[in-house]
């Protein structure tokens, strides 16, 4: 039986890493979350991933408060940043491989082309930076990885869908982003190319989103039209709803590796959420 130590596992992916296993009974998942596993003390890593001797490691923990890292900047490359770091440090000794969930945001968003792996990053916040400082800590201290960059992630748990949704219960009409485009996520979706990928040898960087894309007011527009809701949505500008951190304008990722190397194949963003608004019912 193989051993899976998931990081993170309260979060909407680590949570349908657990469902897409479920009835495999080929794999032991050892969930952790910040209670049981310190990612961001070595000691604590190392003494925990010696013990288990793991076939590999999925590290879904992050600090992803995009506004909260503008101010936590030493926590969020604790987490991000160091936490990989001594996870990979963990694999390379046990000769585990290692999984990273990484994100859009390592790039700037100011471009009207997908973003292929083999395009130079350049994120513009603290959140985009740690977690490239995290793909790279990943890349220096171990071999056998596989880093997924996703965006727009939402599934079992807190997200912008069930945002919206409990929003238009209260609200005629909502206020949402216009000018930002990127490609809402399946958790459920990464979950299988995560399950597709963790038993090949075929490492490397891939971006892994749902196929297609759209801005954050249709999204939300596509999210009432399924739920069947008549409220209204208003598109605004990101400086109208004045965020803090700077958030890429354009954040489509194209899939190439995957393509190219016969991995799992993304659902279209419309048909994932479809899927997933009828299993919210």
């Amino acid at each position: 039986m193989k051993k899976i130590i998931v990081t993170g596992c309260n979060g909407q992916l680590g949570r349908a890493i657990n469902l897409e296993w479920k009835d495999n009974h080929d794999i032991e998942l050892v969930n952790t979350d910040v209670a049981e596993l310190d990612i961001t003390n070595i000691d604590k890593v190392m003494e925990f991933v010696r013990g288990v001797k793991p076939y590999a490691i999925i590290n879904c923990a992050a600090h992803t408060g995009v506004e909260a890292c503008e101010d936590e900047l030493d926590k969020a490359y604790r987490i991000n940043a160091i936490g990989p770091k001594n996870l990979s440090i963990a694999a390379s000794e046990t000769g585990a491989k290692m999984v990273h969930i990484s994100t859009d945001y390592v790039f700037d968003g100011n471009t009207d082309k997908p973003y292929f792996e083999f395009d130079r990053p350049n994120p513009q916040g603290v959140y985009g930076a740690t977690k490239l400082a995290g793909e790279n800590m990943v890349k220096d201290f171990t071999h056998r990885y596989f880093i997924l960059r996703t965006a727009w992630l939402y599934g079992d748990g807190k997200n912008f869908v069930k945002t919206m949704l409990r929003l238009s219960e209260s609200n005629d009409k909502v206020r949402v982003v216009g000018d930002q485009v990127g490609s809402p996520t399946s958790a459920a979706e990464l979950a299988r190319a995560i399950s597709q990928l963790i038993f090949t040898e075929n490492y490397g960087l891939f971006h892994a989103t749902c196929e297609g894309s759209c801005s954050w007011a249709a999204f939300t527009e596509e999210i009432f039209r399924l739920a069947g809701k008549n409220t209204g949505v208003e598109k605004i500008t990101t400086r109208e709803f004045g965020a803090k951190a700077p958030r890429p304008a354009y954040s489509i990722l194209e899939n190439y590796m995957l393509r190219l190397t016969g991995g799992y194949q993304f659902a279209d963003w419309k048909h994932a959420l479809a899927v997933y608004m009828r299993e919210l019912k």
